[in-house]
């Protein structure tokens, strides 16, 4: 069905490039009455002052008149005519009326069809107001004008349009007059549009392109025309076609054994096992040995014998000779000579000279020589390994150099000289001023830190273990473990006040022990001991170490027997 369609503001390029032509042509008639117009203006003015002393006279003659009178109506007339054709450029900038528009419409008709045919049933003007409406980002471009969404009527007599950022006022641009304007755009090429934005005060050029995109999104189509939204319907299906009565999926049934088959295959099975059924192995080839055939081939020749053959004997010489020559013959010295030489470096055979065979005697190493070709049959390698030969060297780690370890003590600042055999266990004491050592040769010592003076020396009799410092710095007791014993010492340091304290712990009345209900001896028992002024702790077994608990009242020790006794001062 055919509906008809105004053309309306939806033209043709056709009709487009016809109205543009018509409108050159306009502007370039009225450029030229322009510039007629100018001319017989300036020949008025200038005839006007004669026409004033003409009047004054009475001597010229009418023809003069009119022909002054004549030049004058023709003056006013070209006046006349130069204010019609400002206004129709005033028209044609600002656009054609509505009457000039149905005129205009009426004119297209006769180049254009006024009937096409539509795609949509009656669905084109609801098409076309969802293509002018678009809610698209990209669509919008930014304007150049500073002064913000303000309308322009409000500076329309002012000589500034608005108030930048700084307040201070923005100058209109220079404004080009209308007949200026409508030079250039005759001078301009037929195929440019160019349109005034007085919101941002400029021209804008249009070009064809953009005058297609234009005119393809009025009439509904896409923006590309090698794009085709309604492409033509393409049938894949072949209706004509053979198909199944029933296009249902193939059944489980039809991909495993029946009930029937598997007890066929389970028959099978047990005969098989039991032997009822047997199967004839295939006869092995008898192996032809090819007798010309060479014994290796070109790979082998290129890469070796994938085998070792056994080592050759050694072939006889002439030292074996039973009647060789006399200059073959040693002397007695180097005979003599020989058995002072290593026996890898000795001669097997020393050669000796018989007058015939017969007399050749039997030969001594006849046994051991047999038995060392066996052993180099039986140890010669058969396969060939490949071996990589890598440097012992390389295999141990690089040890990084001394300067890259540094900082560390490198010169020896203090030496404490006095222990005749090995140190076993050093402490420090809280304060950081005093050593103490403990020594194999059976002696403890005190040191000075900053001096490496000897203050004090026990000899306790036996190696000693370990010694340790009360941590409490009030009180300068050290603990001593060798042997089975465990000595609690008065050191001597400190004032008079702790010296009075440490005297009254260290002081046994009475030899006291553990209750031991399980064994007939004692673990440990505490007695005085007055040759070095401390407690002396005897145990049943060696002590190895001493640990102080942090404040000072209690020390625990170690025995190889896995025996831990926590004793109290």
């Amino acid at each position: 069905m055919k509906v008809p369609k105004k053309s309306g503001p939806k033209k043709d390029e056709s009709q487009k490039k016809r109205t543009s032509d018509k409108k050159i042509k306009i502007s370039k008639k009225s450029v030229q009455k322009v510039e007629d117009a100018e001319e017989i203006k300036h020949e008025v003015v200038a005839l006007e002052p004669e026409s004033k002393g003409v009047t004054n006279k009475n001597d010229k003659s009418d023809k003069k008149k009119k022909n002054k009178m004549s030049k004058k109506k023709t003056a006013n007339k070209v006046e006349e005519e130069l204010h019609e054709l400002v206004s129709a450029l005033e028209l044609e900038s600002n656009g054609p009326t509505d009457k000039e528009e149905e005129d205009s419409d009426v004119e297209d008709s006769d180049f254009n069809p006024a009937f096409e045919e539509s795609d949509t049933d009656g669905e084109d003007s609801d098409f076309h107001s969802a293509v002018e409406e678009s809610d698209s980002s990209e669509d919008e471009v930014p304007s150049r004008n500073t002064i913000g969404d303000v309308p322009l009527v409000w500076y329309k007599d002012e000589a500034h349009i608005g108030y930048d950022v700084k307040g201070r006022k923005i100058i209109k641009p220079s404004v080009i007059n209308k007949l200026e304007e409508l030079v250039n755009r005759a001078d301009a090429s037929k195929n440019k549009l160019i349109l005034h934005d007085e919101y941002n005060g400029e021209d804008v050029e249009i070009t064809k392109k953009d005058r297609k995109l234009i005119q393809r999104f009025l009439k509904g189509k896409t923006p590309h025309a090698e794009v085709d939204p309604y492409p033509d319907y393409v049938d894949y299906v072949e209706h004509h076609a053979k198909h199944p009565l029933s296009n249902a999926p193939e059944p489980k049934r039809r991909f495993i054994q029946s009930k029937w088959e598997n007890k066929e295959v389970l028959r099978l099975v047990r005969a098989i096992r039991n032997g009822h059924i047997t199967f004839e192995k295939p006869k092995e080839e008898k192996r032809v040995y090819s007798l010309w055939e060479p014994d290796s081939g070109p790979t082998e020749k290129r890469l070796g014998l994938n085998y070792i053959p056994p080592p050759k004997p050694k072939l006889p010489g002439h030292e074996e000779s039973y009647n060789p020559s006399l200059e073959y013959i040693p002397t007695q010295e180097e005979i003599s000579g020989y058995e002072i030489m290593y026996e890898e470096d000795r001669p097997k055979y020393i050669p000796r000279r018989y007058e015939s065979l017969r007399k050749v005697p039997a030969y001594e190493n006849a046994v051991k020589d047999t038995f060392d070709r066996c052993l180099d049959l039986y140890l010669c390698p058969r396969t060939r390994k490949k071996r990589i030969n890598i440097d012992p060297e390389s295999l141990k780690p690089k040890l990084p150099s001394r300067k890259d370890l540094k900082p560390y003590p490198t010169t020896c600042f203090l030496e404490y000289k006095g222990h005749s055999d090995a140190v076993t266990s050093i402490a420090v004491q809280v304060s950081g001023q005093w050593l103490a050592s403990g020594s194999k040769d059976g002696t403890v010592r005190i040191w000075e830190v900053e001096t490496g003076r000897c203050l004090k020396m026990w000899d306790v009799g036996e190696a000693v273990h370990c010694v340790a410092w009360n941590p409490n710095p009030q009180l300068p007791i050290l603990a001593i473990s060798a042997g089975q014993d465990v000595l609690v010492l008065n050191t001597g340091l400190g004032n008079a006040e702790e010296q009075q304290r440490i005297k009254e712990l260290v002081h046994v009345d009475a030899p006291s022990a553990i209750d031991n209900s399980d064994k007939s001896t004692p673990i440990v028992s505490w007695l005085q001991h007055d040759k070095h002024e401390g407690i002396r702790l005897k145990h049943i077994k060696m002590v190895t170490s001493v640990e102080w608990h942090r404040k000072g009242d209690y020390f625990s020790i170690v025995m190889p027997a896995d025996i831990l006794l926590v004793l109290s001062n």
